[in-house]
């Protein structure tokens, strides 16, 4: 048993050990959109049937789109329980984005039937969740709950950033999902911030203050 914020052999990928090694019923938990300029942090709680586990499970992001999409299905089927939540953007900007990660968790969690005793949670960080938490770094490598929770969390935000490109076209929200990335950034040199934007993180301030680009500005 690896000790707490440890990680151990991932050659072979994701495996049940750290869910045997903790109370019953536990469940896998993980996140989706930290990182990103624009939309909501997802998080998804996921409890696993040890004996109907889905094949090919493993972090988000080491999988196709293709692979995600059929094993989110897989996933919702055959888990004992699972479910997403999400936190706004109004709520990142107002707690910031570690607060408004745990709150997505939390949401994720509480909405779990039958209700874990002990959830694993991807990361380094003890969220405050319904139940006691074991924090494991790099655990979507490590843990099939946890990667499980990966993919549906990912699935998720992916899709509601879809819906998000059509609200408020220009931005290109379908490819880069809210990340930095040129075309965004000329966006918004360009539009200017959406609703969706989150206006309290530094580099999105900073571009935002910045000068004009000289395009637009000949234009007006």
């Amino acid at each position: 048993m690896a000790a707490r914020g440890e990680t151990t052999d991932q050659s072979e990928g994701p495996d049940l050990s750290l869910e045997r090694d903790s109370p019953w019923p536990v469940c896998g938990v993980d996140e989706a959109g930290r990182g990103p300029w624009a939309g909501p942090v997802s998080a998804a709680a996921v409890i696993l049937d040890p004996e109907n586990v889905p094949d090919g499970l493993d972090d988000s992001k080491r999988l196709t789109a293709k692979a995600r999409a059929r094993l989110e299905g897989e996933i919702q089927s055959k888990a004992l329980a699972w479910s997403v939540a999400f936190a706004s953007v109004e709520e990142i900007d107002a707690h910031n984005i570690l607060k408004a990660t745990g709150l997505a968790m939390r949401r994720a969690v509480e909405a779990l039937a039958p209700a874990p005793v002990f959830a694993l949670v991807d990361g380094a960080y003890a969220f405050k969740l319904p139940c006691p938490v074991r924090p494991v770094v790099r655990g979507d490598s490590l843990s099939c709950s946890i990667a499980a929770a990966s993919i549906l969390a990912k699935t998720a935000r992916d899709r509601l950033m879809l819906e998000m490109d059509a609200l408020h076209p220009g931005y290109g929200f379908a490819a880069h999902k809210g990340y930095h990335a040129q075309v965004h950034v000329e966006a918004l040199r360009r539009l200017g911030p959406s609703p969706i934007h989150r206006m309290t993180w530094a580099p999105l301030r900073a571009l935002m203050s910045g000068p004009p680009n000289p395009a637009q500005a000949d234009a007006d």
